[in-house]
Parts: structure tokens; sequence; C-alpha cells
């Protein structure tokens, strides 16, 4: 039996692990020079109920991964002992939690977080279906985290290690940054250009995800100096996300991660009044994650890869999802929307660094189910079936003037035929 699959050609793919990635850069721009990339096309494979074993395994941006599992920028990649954990759980790769050149300015508070259930206002049953948070960054000196950065690439050599980073708009700040964090051996970069709460404030972090001025000077900045591959993060806060990620990618940035998490007030607790995390009897808009941003963190991405597609679909560039992952299925749909990779930051929270082999058996099930023997056979897959509403009800319409002429029937005695003569008996037929 024939299934659908989809498989991207590559004019220069690249199957070795992290050691064999070269980017160079164009001399008059600056710019990195990458290898071409053919378009999407649909073919049909034919498959046999008993095939290989799935294979998860993704090349991003040169970089190797066993499967698309990567550890969200955040708490569970915040110091090497968790790190270490995630890669001895079997991630893809581990983004560490955000650093900067100055730790000293990160003062967090506790709470920081906050719960919403399905049950009422209040209530402590429930399935959790969102989650808030008003963490900073990285609050541990950046010599620290460089430190336990080069440790982990030692003891994990083959394994994807990425530095999420951030800084004030200073371009010699960024230099610095950059040049440091490079010398610990990580793999590659994403630029934490989404923070929504704290980090604003300094004109860092969704300050410049949302100002495309800012982002260009900022993109231009790392690009000019990074040797090793950069995801811009963008913010979701914003009108239209395909702005800013355009800006990224024509500045130079081989990847996009979305989402980030969305500005919001989780609650009032209605005994208190007061609002939730409650800190002193204060609180501050946070970040907004895990099950219900799942459906806005898909149409964010279905946005971002039509327009990488549509506008730079011959690049070799990247794209991450991120926004409510908590099972396989979940992971599919951000794949079958155009994502290389996947990031899971709350989930990790919620229920443990173990639960990345649900994550991969459940996807593993999802492509057996289709006959997908690799992760690029089914990526970007439903993205052409998003259109404009105008589009839908032209659609629409046509389809039913299609079913109307089958229910009509023949219009004339010249219209019969020996092979559909039972089938045109039937059209005919009025019970």
């Amino acid at each position: 039996m024939a299934s659908l699959s989809l498989t991207q050609i590559r004019g220069n793919s690249i199957n070795n692990p992290v050691a064999e990635f070269a980017r160079t850069r164009c001399p008059q721009l600056g710019l990195p020079v990458r290898s071409s990339r053919v378009g999407f096309r649909v073919f049909a494979s034919e498959s046999s109920s008993k095939g290989p074993e799935p294979d998860l395994s993704v090349n991003v941006n040169g970089l190797h991964m066993p499967n698309p599992f990567v550890i969200g920028s955040g708490p569970p990649g915040t110091n090497y002992t968790v790190m270490k954990r995630a890669f001895d759980e079997g991630w893809g790769a581990v983004i560490a939690k955000t650093v900067s050149l100055d730790a000293e300015k990160v003062k967090n508070v506790t709470p920081r977080y906050a719960k919403l259930r399905a049950d009422a206002n209040g209530s402590k049953q429930g399935q959790i279906i969102g989650w808030q948070n008003i963490e900073l960054i990285s609050d541990r000196p950046l010599e620290t985290m460089l430190k336990e950065f080069k440790q982990l690439k030692e003891e994990y050599p083959d394994r994807i290690l990425i530095a999420s980073i951030m800084e004030e708009y200073n371009k010699a700040g960024w230099e610095e940054l950059i040049d440091r964090v490079e010398q610990t051996g990580v793999d590659a970069f994403e630029i934490n250009f989404s923070c929504p709460h704290g980090m604003p404030e300094r004109k860092m972090g969704a300050a410049v995800g949302q100002d495309c001025a800012l982002l260009e000077d900022v993109c231009g900045w790392i690009n000019a100096k990074a040797t090793i591959p950069v995801w811009a993060k963008m913010t979701p806060n914003v009108t239209d996300i395909t702005q800013p990620a355009r800006v990224a990618l024509n500045s130079g940035c081989e990847g996009i991660a979305a989402i980030n998490t969305i500005m919001s007030v989780m609650g009032i607790n209605l005994t208190t009044l007061r609002p939730e995390p409650c800190v002193e009897g204060y609180s501050t808009p946070g970040g907004y994650s895990s099950k219900a941003v799942h459906p806005i963190a898909l149409a964010k991405v279905m946005s971002i890869a039509k327009m990488m597609r549509s506008e730079f679909g011959d690049k070799d560039l990247s794209l991450s999802g991120i926004g409510g992952v908590e099972s396989g299925g979940d992971a599919a749909e951000f794949i079958l929307l155009g994502a290389n990779s996947v990031q899971v930051c709350t989930g990790v929270m919620m229920h443990g660094y173990g639960v990345v082999k649900k994550l991969c058996s459940e996807l593993k099930d999802f492509m057996r189910q289709h006959n997908f023997s690799s992760i690029e056979d089914f990526r970007g897959a439903s993205l052409e079936y998003f259109t404009t509403h105008t589009d839908l009800v032209h659609r629409q319409q046509e389809a039913i003037q299609q079913r109307k002429a089958v229910k009509r029937g023949l219009q004339s005695d010249k219209d019969w035929t020996g092979d559909g003569f039972v089938k045109e008996t039937e059209s005919m037929v009025s019970n």
C-alpha cells in the first residue's frame, strides 16, 4: 500500500557529527555562505507491514542529533548536573539557560511560578494546562557557566550543546560574550530575543525581538563575530512574527526558534485578591507556557515556515518549534509544519528528564502508522493545506457544485457509458 511521504533533497547534505560543520563568510557582506537547498517534493512510497525501525536522527545546520528533542533554555539547562542528566537520558540536544556578561544584575524572586488548572480558580485539583514564570536569565557567574560548558563538551564531545545568550544593546558587549562562550566548544548559539519580563527593562530580550531596527543591528553584530550556527529565538508578543524572523534570517542567522513564552497575568486569588505568583503581596506579568499555548505556537511556527519556504527556499536554514510539547504527537505537529527540531522546557519541569523516552516512543509510533522512515519524510508535509479564508470559500463552493453535478446524474443519453452503467443508473435514483 502506498503512503504519502515528504522528502527534502539537499544540494549539500551533512551527515557527519559536529566537527564537520564548516561556516564560511561572504567577504563583501560578512554574512554566512550557505549550501543550496532544493524544495520539498511529495512522493508515494511502498510500505510493508514490517519495515525498519523509524530513524529519529536529524541534521540541523550541520549538527547531528540522535533525535529532534531539545531541552529548551530555562531551568532544565541551568547547570552542569542537570545538563549532564539530560544527555544521559537521551535528549537530542541541550540549550543551556541564557547567560549574559554580568550575572550580578540578575536578581530572581521566589515564588516565581504559577499554574493554571482545568478546574475552577484556586483549585489544587485538575490537569495543569498552563504555567507562568517570572524567572530571569541565569544568575550564576558567567565564568562558572563557561567552565561547565567546557566540561560538558569534554565529557560528551559528540552531543550537541547550545548556548543561549543575551546582552544589552552594546556591540562590544555582544562581541565579548560571543568570543568567551565560543571558546568553550559549544556547538551553536540561540539568541534570546524574546524573554518577555524583567530583561526588557534593560533593553534586552523581547525589547530587541519586538523592534526590527534593534534586531537587525544586533543580529548583524552577532553574525559578523560568530563562527558557529546562530538561531534567533522569537517572541510571540508581536503582531506578525514573520517580520522579526525575516530580519534575523536576512541578517545572517541560520535558524529560527519559536515561540518563547506569551506575556500573561496568570490569575487573581479570589480569597486574598492578590495576583499570582504572589511575592510579598505583589506580582508582575510573566511568561505563559505549557499545553494551553500549543495551538498558538503551532500558528506562529506555521507562519514562519511558510515565509521561510517562500522567501528562503533555497537556503539551508532551520526552524525549532517550541510550545506545549508533552507528547510525541505534539512534536509531530511541529515537524509537519516544517520544524527541524522540537524544544521542551516546561514539560521537563512537570514530568522530568525521562519524558524524552516517552516522546521518542510516541513519535516512532506516529511514524510507523504512516510508514515514515525518517523525520524528513514528513517534515513540512502539512504546510500546503493552509490557505486563506477566501480560498476556503472558493474551494467549498467548487466542491458543492461538483457534488450537485453528481446528484443530477446524466444530462443526455449520449453521456451513458458501458463501464459505468450501474453507477450512472444509481446517480439518477431518488431513494
